[in-house]
């Protein structure tokens, strides 16, 4: 067995798992931010937010893509 290889994919899993936490729950973080009465701007605080929640739906897609095979066989 290639404990290199096994490895680098449970590194690659911790961050890509990481990245997507972080991501959803910043975006809820400023939705919240954004419902607040106080803010200046809030239609910019809700794109942001929006913005996080499209990377992390992208990063969804991009891992579903990569594990299912039938989508790399289209290319």
């Amino acid at each position: 067995m290639k404990w290199l290889d096994l490895v680098q994919v449970a590194g690659a899993t911790l961050v890509a798992a990481v990245l997507l936490v972080v991501l959803y729950s910043l975006g809820v973080r400023l939705t919240a931010i954004a419902g607040d009465a106080r803010q200046k701007s809030p239609a910019m605080v809700r794109s942001l937010a929006y913005a996080c929640f499209a990377a992390c739906g992208i990063a969804v897609l991009f891992g579903i893509y990569l594990i299912v095979p039938y989508f790399t066989k289209l290319l």
